[in-house]
């Protein structure tokens, strides 16, 4: 009976058997069910060839990547058991292709360093495959296995055998039902195939693609002296010094309650003032997420090399010590640990934690390394000379990034100090304005009708001081106008100790391409705006000399017929669009300011650079506006008194008297 959907009782719970522990859920097994998790299906698969070849058995391995994207591996070892086994009562076979968690490397005695320990995957690999096919040769019989989709069919054929050879034969191909791309490039097998020749020394690779049906390019890897013959093809003559080669064999334990193990280390490694890398294996596999290895190594060249600058007297007074990233920047390394235990963190076995191989190789590096300056002193001081190098470029590289950081963020912060500043996201300065909008409600509509790439806002609150009639003491101790110019990030061009933090003007720190004064079109609006033009002559005049500051006109009127919106900016204006829709019906709103209007009208006729109007305040005579707004603004009170007598009539009609 099927069960209900979104039900959770005692019958929600599945057991995953066979194959469908993998074909259902590859990532637990190859870290992902993509194109990365296939490679690591075949990886699985040459490993074990890989183990059974350094134990001595067998010197050659055959890698063939087929057009169809199936796989084969070939070994010359002992060949895979499969027959009867009387201890399991079942066949072998069943055992390796067919059971997680069944293998001979669990207690060492076939394999003294094993790349696989977890007796997963031949059988992961096999379940994931739409078919493999498997023939070893061994005790003088020739033995065939058939599997498609996880499932044995036909079972075990065993035959005698009267050649010599010994190996086993494994040919497979990834199911695309499993995994999401099969397509593994020839790149991938000629990489890895040449880095396993690395690690493990007089061992033949041969890489076999299929180019036409038929038909293949073969490559072969071999490499005599390993670590040591990779590491001189890489760097060339691009070192400052001879390469170095290292190893040791030691026991250790990862607790004193936990088993004692073997390991081998190896290290190669020269310096450079050209690119440096390193790299580290483990049981051949390549490590990539760090782990002992490269802990011990970072540990102990750091502190041989720290050393010796100290003993040496290096080091200028209270001068910091080199850091790890300098030693890196000019190694080049190539690690090959081996060991019979191994604590990798997970099945793709990209990183290992034991804490013994990181003491063990740790102390054994330090040692090494000691000798080595000690029996080349040339070659310690130019070591030693290219470390300080790497260290003063980075501190001179670290200065000027906490120079440029410290600028930026002294910017930011400014504008994060002003309260209800509204910041836009582009740092380009060429396309960047600043609204100046009157109140929270304009703030508000405005805000929502910007273009956030480059439109910022910041409000104002109520009127501002008269500038000109301030001193800068009071005038410095007004937070909008302070917080005015923060936001504007120049500084003022008035020598005053009231505020040193304002007291540089520079062009080069101003943040904006406009400045944009936006207030309601009415008599509360006018003067708003004549105050902060007063504050901006008064203090940054050069801001208007270059044009930088405009005034954004916001319409009087709002007039809607049943087809058209038409915006008025003055009664002249609203006269000629009554004239032009005469006779039809509409609809007149008076414009109460901008935190009534709402976003798409604000977007049209404020914001929108397309349909905005923007008269840009850029005086023709600076000696004429620096007399007006001293007569309309300044202490000249009679002067103020005559000029309204005098020009009253003009402006009458615009003047608020309800």
């Amino acid at each position: 009976m099927p069960r209900k959907k979104n039900s959770y009782n005692d019958e929600s719970i599945v057991l995953l058997k066979g194959e469908e522990r993998v074909r259902k859920r590859p990532a637990v097994i190859f870290g992902s069910d993509d194109l990365e998790g296939c490679k690591h299906s075949v990886f699985e698969i040459v490993s074990n060839s890989i183990d059974e070849a350094r134990d001595g058995n067998g010197d050659k391995i055959i890698v063939t990547r087929f057009l169809d994207h199936s796989v084969e591996v070939e070994d010359f070892g002992r060949g895979c058991p499969v027959d009867f086994n009387n201890t399991e009562q079942r066949y072998n076979w069943e055992l390796v292709y067919c059971e997680m968690y069944a293998g001979g490397k669990y207690d060492n005695s076939d394999y003294e360093f094993s790349l696989g320990l977890n007796g997963l995957g031949a059988c992961a690999t096999q379940y994931a495959s739409e078919y493999m096919d498997v023939t070893v040769y061994r005790d003088g019989f020739k033995y065939e296995l058939h599997f498609e989709k996880g499932k044995n069919v036909g079972g075990l054929k065993k035959e005698p055998y009267k050649g010599r050879r010994t190996g086993t034969i494994q040919r497979w191909k990834p199911d695309t039902e499993v995994f999401t791309d099969i397509d593994i490039p020839r790149e991938y097998f000629e990489e890895t195939l040449k880095k396993q020749a690395v690690v493990n020394p007089k061992i033949t690779f041969v890489f076999r693609c299929e180019t036409s049906a038929g038909k293949f390019d073969e490559t072969e890897f071999y490499y005599e002296n390993g670590i040591q013959d990779y590491l001189s093809e890489l760097v060339g003559e691009d070192r400052i010094t001879d390469i170095y080669t290292c190893s040791t064999e030691r026991m250790g334990r990862d607790a004193d309650d936990r088993p004692e193990y073997k390991m081998k280390l190896s290290v190669a490694f020269s310096f450079t003032n050209k690119e440096a890398f390193q790299e580290y294996y483990h049981n051949s596999s390549e490590l990539t997420h760090d782990g002992s290895p490269q802990k011990a190594v970072q540990s102990a060249f750091r502190s041989v090399i720290d050393g010796y600058l100290k003993s040496n007297n290096k080091y200028q007074k209270n001068e910091k010590s080199v850091t790890v990233a300098d030693v890196l920047d000019s190694l080049v390394l190539i690690s090959a640990t081996f060991s019979s235990f191994t604590s990798y963190e997970n099945q793709t076995k990209k990183a290992i934690n034991n804490k013994s191989i990181q003491e063990n190789m740790t102390d054994f590096l330090k040692h090494q390394l000691e000798v080595y300056f000690i029996e080349n002193p040339a070659d310690a001081q130019k070591i030693c000379d290219q470390i300080l190098i790497n260290k003063k470029s980075r501190e001179s590289a670290e200065r000027i990034r906490q120079n440029t950081k410290n600028t930026l963020t002294k910017q930011i912060d400014l504008a994060n100090m002003v309260e209800k500043f509204v910041d836009c996201r582009t740092r380009d300065r060429s396309r960047r304005e600043i609204y100046i909008v009157e109140g929270d409600s304009a703030l508000g509509s405005c805000k929502t009708a910007r273009n956030a790439e480059f439109q910022a806002i910041i409000p104002i609150r109520g009127k501002i001081l008269n500038c000109l009639k301030a001193d800068y003491e009071r005038i410095f101790k007004s937070d909008i106008i302070t917080d005015l110019l923060k936001v504007l990030g120049c500084g003022v061009e008035v020598k005053s100790k009231a505020n040193k933090e304002l007291a540089t003007f520079s062009l080069d720190n101003f943040r904006w391409n406009k400045v944009i004064i936006c207030t309601d079109a009415d008599v509360d609006g006018y003067q708003i705006r004549t105050l902060v033009l007063t504050m901006l002559y008064r203090l940054t005049p050069t801001l208007i000399e270059q044009g930088y500051v405009y005034i954004a006109e916001s319409p009087l009127f709002e007039i809607t017929t049943k087809d058209m919106t038409y915006f008025a900016y003055t009664e002249k204006e609203k006269a000629e669009i009554l004239a032009k829709i005469d006779g039809q019906k509409c609809k007149i709103d008076r414009s109460k300011g901008l935190g009534e209007n709402d976003p798409e009208m604000m977007s049209l006729t404020t914001m929108n650079p397309d349909t905005r109007r923007l008269i840009k305040v850029m005086p023709s005579e600076a000696e004429e506006t620096s007399k007006m707004f001293d007569l309309l603004l300044g202490d000249d009170l009679q002067g103020r008194k005559d000029y309204i007598a005098d020009n009253a009539g003009t402006y009458i009609e615009l003047a608020d008297l309800s």
